[in-house]
């Protein structure tokens, strides 16, 4: 995005970067060349509200097309709302992946993602980003926030890329940044809404 620099450009420490995890930076990186916005904010929203119009699109594209991961694409607003999210479809037959990114209800930004890649589904049913952050900041977040001055900068919601211990788990990460600190990651289960592991780096 032009409005927001993208802001989780590495895997997490200690875990090998697969192809999926860097298949996630392009992502990212496609996503960077949306036009730059008016002054007119657009409202923030939860990252479910947006999932059906980018539903559609993928559906639109490749009938078969499967939901892969989501980031928000502008900056997180204290209740985990967005003005803007990003949706990865992939599509088994025509062995591609296509990245949606809606605001203000609509579609904004739809790219194909030219890399190999076969990223797993997420699972059907997921908490949505204002859940994760509930769950995400108590205890090691909040004082992170409170004693660095952190905040948070990044969600995203992907599959078997973030706890080797449960290597099938659809989970959201949250990344907090702070001035003059090490980030906070802060995993979380997506179905179950519990800490599944936090560290700095």
């Amino acid at each position: 995005m032009t409005s927001t620099p993208r802001r989780f450009v590495h895997g997490p420490p200690r875990i090998a970067p697969s192809s999926w995890s860097i298949a996630a930076l392009a992502m990212a990186l496609a996503l960077a060349a949306a036009p730059a916005w008016s002054s007119r904010e657009a409202a923030p929203y939860a990252a479910r509200a947006g999932l059906e119009e980018a539903r559609i699109g993928a559906t639109a594209w490749a009938p078969d097309a499967f939901l892969a991961y989501v980031e928000n694409d502008e900056a997180l607003d204290p209740s985990g709302a967005a003005d803007r999210w990003g949706y990865l479809f992939y599509s088994p037959r025509l062995d591609r992946a296509r990245a949606y990114s809606i605001r203000d209800g609509r579609i904004v930004v739809a790219e194909n993602l030219d890399i190999k890649l076969e990223p797993p589904p997420l699972a059907t049913e997921w908490i949505d980003s204002g859940a994760a952050l509930v769950a995400a900041d108590n205890g090691v977040a909040r004082e992170f926030r409170e004693k660095e001055g952190g905040r948070l900068s990044t969600m995203l919601l992907m599959r078997g890329a973030f706890d080797d211990r449960q290597p099938d788990e659809t989970t959201w990460m949250l990344v907090y940044t702070a001035p003059n600190a090490p980030s906070l990651f802060v995993v979380v289960d997506a179905v179950g809404g519990k800490v599944r592991r936090t560290w700095r780096g």
